[in-house]
């Protein structure tokens, strides 16, 4: 299968906190829990019990291993159904250079 991924997923232990943004800007849901697979400076892949629909956007606050917490907002891209729920595909839209560079600092220091 091809690599369609323009950046190197990380294994991370990360907590992530979505909530849904409709298209007046209003948010639908307040808490959904997700256990992150991987994550790159481009996009986060993750497991959850609920069914979030493919092109919705999510407003995210995302604490990384150092304990900071990075906000963005992310389109789910992509959907698989598992036996625990589902796995998700997400691109961040518009996150700041600075939190994308702190994924590429960790994935440095990852590679050693």
């Amino acid at each position: 299968m091809e690599e369609k991924r323009r950046d190197k997923r990380l294994d991370l232990g990360v907590d992530v906190q979505l909530e849904r943004l409709d298209e007046a800007g209003v948010t639908t849901l307040k808490y959904v829990h997700v256990d992150v697979t991987d994550i790159s400076k481009s996009g986060i892949g993750f497991r959850c019990q609920n069914k979030l629909d493919i092109g919705s956007y999510y407003d995210t606050k995302i604490q990384i291993w150092t304990k900071e917490v990075i906000d963005s907002v992310i389109e789910i891209v992509r959907c698989d159904s598992s036996e625990d729920g589902y796995r998700y595909g997400a691109v961040f839209i518009g996150m700041p250079d600075t939190d994308a560079l702190k994924i590429d600092i960790y994935q440095m220091f990852n590679d050693l």
